[in-house]
């Protein structure tokens, strides 16, 4: 299986690139699409499109994970980046893939199995879950892999939490919200 994970927005679009294969994560490749906020917004819309049907082309996925819009303060940013989805979807469609769509809970608890989790846990949980060096960088694209490693575990019934809850304890877990650091701590140990 070959996963698009799509983080949409105007300015930046997370896209990442994972295969699951005899129960691994392998990662092809994950960055950014960038527009130009000065350029006028159907010319960014057909940026978006162009860019992500050359990484289509590319790479071949078979689906296309992309999050949910979640409530914005700002009305014009919800607008642009419902439009940036759209021609995301769109493209998705055009190029045959299976398209699948995930709330910001949905990856928060599909990663790290806590729906209020913060940003860095997140990202630590995807550095571990596909053993990078680092935490991947940008944001956009940390976040779009997150979003793919959410559809592989969604289709293949929660695989990677059955194998990393074997690995962790809950009985050092303290009943209160953790940091970041001590997330690190508690995943990289074991829970030990």
């Amino acid at each position: 299986m070959r996963v698009l994970g799509i983080d949409p927005g105007t300015a930046i679009v997370g896209f990442s690139i994972l295969d699951f294969e005899n129960s691994k994560f392998k990662v092809i490749d994950y960055g950014c699409v960038y527009t130009d906020k000065d350029l006028p917004m159907e010319e960014r819309l057909c940026k978006i499109y162009s860019e992500l049907t050359e990484i289509i082309k590319r790479y071949q996925p078979t689906d296309m994970a992309i999050e949910e819009l979640f409530y914005f303060k700002n009305n014009k940013t919800v607008i642009s980046v419902a439009q940036a989805r759209g021609v995301i979807i769109l493209c998705g469609n055009q190029n045959n893939l299976k398209i699948s769509h995930y709330t910001p809970l949905q990856v928060k608890t599909g990663i790290t199995g806590y729906g209020k989790a913060e940003k860095k846990q997140v990202q630590l949980m995807v550095q571990k879950i596909l053993s990078l060096g680092e935490i991947p960088k940008p944001d956009d694209a940390a976040d779009a892999l997150a979003i793919a490693i959410t559809h592989i575990n969604s289709i293949n019934s929660g695989f990677f939490s059955r194998g990393l809850n074997d690995k962790l304890s809950t009985k050092n877990l303290p009943k209160t919200k953790i940091s970041a650091k001590e997330y690190r701590e508690l995943i990289l140990n074991g829970g030990n």
